[in-house]
């Protein structure tokens, strides 16, 4: 694996920002695509970062343009023992896949404001210090109201026996071990004949992650909870991990300390410009580049993080 300091780190990108527009080797619906070519320029076998003079950094890479929620981890509820996301929600509560109508599926993305059109809500118990998943039969929308019969009678209409939930104390170092250096990486896009490029132009350093803020943004509604599993019939159960997910630009608001290393947006008119495909550089003339050395960049005095 290839091992970072900050600094080192904090070169790379700036290479990386100098290299200009980026092909893509994903489609321009993959909400991944921006960091998975991150961790590809970065040769990252995995996203944590080992920096010698500081515990893991985590690094986060998103379109700058772009409505899609951010991943900030998976963590599947409590009691996690009893696998509930399969055993419970998917089993129970799940639906017919369009394309599988023999299979169950269990996906949606839930928050504080409003039950969803299926009568899930998170709800949070500061008595108890838990996060939890409601069920509110009288919240199902008209157009699920067959579903609705078919976990009547699977189960009933009553409270999700037992509630699955996150303990704030098991929530906290997971959300604060995960989270607690982050550089937020974000990237100009463009499309052009259906290929994505990316320019990666935007770089901040977010650290002192505030679990409080973390816990105020799930009550707002800001903070959401994905699942995303069905079930296996002929084939293996698959749950695709439970997330927290949150509105990208809202990232920085949970830290103490953010410090902007880079923020250089492109202007629209120079986002819609046709790209010049024999401009782009080769992987010779990146090599070339990097041999002369990477760009010089005024660093925060380091205060041993």
């Amino acid at each position: 694996m290839k091992v970072f300091t900050k600094e080192s780190l904090i070169a790379d990108l700036m290479e990386i920002y100098n290299m200009g527009w980026i092909r893509s080797d994903k489609s321009p619906k993959n909400n991944g695509a921006v960091g998975n070519k991150l961790e590809e320029l970065l040769e990252m076998t995995e996203n944590n970062l080992p920096l010698p003079n500081a515990t893991e950094w985590e690094i986060k890479g998103q379109r700058r343009q772009t409505t899609s929620l951010l991943t900030l981890f998976h963590m599947d509820p409590s009691p996690q023992a009893m696998s509930l996301v399969n055993s419970l929600l998917v089993t129970q509560y799940g639906w017919p896949l369009r394309t599988r109508p023999k299979e169950l599926s269990f996906r949606q993305t839930i928050s504080t404001s409003a039950p969803s059109d299926r009568g899930f809500q998170v709800v949070i118990n500061d008595v108890e210090r838990k996060v939890g998943i409601t069920f509110k039969a009288e919240a199902v929308a008209e157009k699920h109201k067959a579903w609705l019969q078919t976990v009547e009678k699977r189960v009933g209409l009553k409270e999700l026996n037992p509630q699955p939930y996150w303990a704030f104390s098991d929530l906290a170092p997971k959300a604060g071990t995960k989270l607690k250096n982050t550089f937020y990486i974000v990237a100009d896009s463009k499309v052009q004949d259906g290929i994505e490029y990316f320019w990666y132009n935007g770089i901040l350093m977010l650290q002192e992650f505030d679990f409080d803020k973390f816990i105020e943004a799930l009550r707002q509604g800001l903070l959401r909870i994905d699942f995303d599993a069905r079930s296996g019939f002929e084939i293996p159960w698959h749950n695709h991990g439970t997330k927290y997910r949150l509105p990208s630009n809202l990232l920085p608001s949970f830290y103490g300390k953010v410090t902007v290393i880079l923020d250089a947006p492109l202007e629209p008119q120079e986002r819609l410009k046709r790209i010049d495909i024999a401009a782009l550089r080769t992987p010779s003339e990146v090599e070339k580049a990097a041999s002369e050395g990477p760009t010089v960049v005024q660093l925060p005095q380091n205060d041993g993080d």
